[in-house]
Parts: C-alpha cells; sequence; structure tokens
C-alpha cells in the first residue's frame, strides 16, 4: 500500500523521471501533486505494472491529480550535461511548469540538485512507497514511451517501439549495423569502445 504523504496536509510534489540508462531519445521528469484523499488501488511502481495498465492509471491521475506537468531533457542537453545533470534538471522544468507551488518535494532516488530553496527528501525506490512519486513515475514512462513509439516510425530498424531505447541486445545490433541516428546519445556507449568512435563521423 503506497503512501499518500509524507506529511499530512502539506502540498507536496513526487517527482520521477524516465530514460536514464537509455542509448537514444531524452530522458523525461514528470511531477505530480495529488489532492489530499486520493487513492487508486492499481497505482505502483511503473516498473511493476504492463503497459495498457500504466496508460489507464495516466488518464486517470492526469484527470484527477491537482497539478502535473512532463518534461524533458533533449539527447543534445543530455550530452552536453550528463544524464544525472539532465534528469534533474528535467525534474525542475517539470516544477517550473506546475499550476500549484509545492510546499516540499519527494524525490524518487538517491540524489537531487535543489530546487531553488524548496525543502526535499530523496526517497530510495521511492515510487514503490509513494504515491505521488508512483504517478510521476508512470506519467514521466508513458509520455516518453509515446514519444519513442513517434520516432521509431522514421527508424524502425531500431526497435524503439518496444525497447523504447534502452540497451537492448537487438537494439546494440542494430546500432552495430545500421549505424547511429541523432537520437543516440553521443555521450553514451553504445557499442564496445573500439567501434564507438565511427559512429557519428556522418552525423551533422
Amino acid at each position: 500500500m503506497l503512501l499518500p504523504y509524507k506529511e499530512k496536509g502539506r502540498l507536496e510534489a513526487g517527482c520521477d523521471e524516465a530514460g536514464r540508462g537509455c542509448l537514444a531519445g531524452p530522458v523525461f521528469a514528470a511531477a505530480v501533486i495529488l489532492p489530499a484523499g486520493f487513492s487508486d488501488p492499481d497505482l505502483n511502481d511503473s516498473k511493476k505494472l504492463k503497459e495498457s495498465d500504466r496508460d489507464a492509471l495516466r488518464l486517470r491521475i492526469e484527470k484527477n491529480a491537482l497539478a502535473w506537468k512532463v518534461a524533458s531533457y533533449s539527447v543534445e542537453e543530455v550530452d552536453k550535461y550528463n544524464i544525472f545533470q539532465s534528469s534533474y534538471r528535467a525534474m525542475h522544468r517539470a516544477l517550473d511548469a506546475l499550476n500549484h507551488t509545492p510546499d516540499f518535494l519527494l524525490i524518487d532516488g538517491k540524489f537531487f540538485v535543489p530546487y531553488g530553496d524548496m525543502p526535499y527528501e530523496c526517497v530510495i525506490k521511492g515510487d514503490g512507497k509513494y504515491q505521488s512519486i508512483a504517478a510521476a513515475g508512470i506519467l514521466a514512462k508513458t509520455h516518453r514511451d509515446e514519444y519513442m513509439r513517434k520516432i521509431h516510425e522514421a527508424y524502425p530498424q531500431y526497435g524503439w517501439d518496444s525497447n523504447a531505447g534502452y540497451p537492448t541486445v537487438k537494439h546494440r545490433a542494430a546500432i552495430e549495423k545500421f549505424g547511429a541516428t541523432e537520437h543516440h546519445r553521443k555521450s553514451f556507449r553504445l557499442l564496445k569502445e573500439g567501434k564507438q568512435f565511427s559512429l557519428f563521423e556522418d552525423l551533422h
């Protein structure tokens, strides 16, 4: 059973990201403020849910949340700032866009870059502990998957509709066979070191 809040009566925003370990595509992050009394028996860590359940929950979260936003950091930004900074900056971007200002942040994971002077707490495996973090994880994941399915249409050989850009065996094999695209992260090791250097020679 997920916890509804860290402190009762406080406006808390849960934050989570999706796509940190991917070889291709932006990193997405979401911030969600759930109303007092919110409850959904299906809400859970997005990684433990079927795609159809995540999609159904996304609609219910977006309809019932007091405030929610999803933001991303592009591949170019990931390569410029590194994936960790980009994950936190994407959370900041989502928080910037909220139409309610939270009193406190619940962040999934071990680390966070402070958002101004707003108090926060990092919660390891927080998407399996707090409703707001789980909701943010579901929104980040479903919005990112939707984006990856769109760019898959131009590059079907990489299987982004099923692997979402993660480093599966088939994804790496496709990179080795077809090369890299503008959607691949140059700062990530896509192939073994000896083969990595020539991947982006033809990209401008």
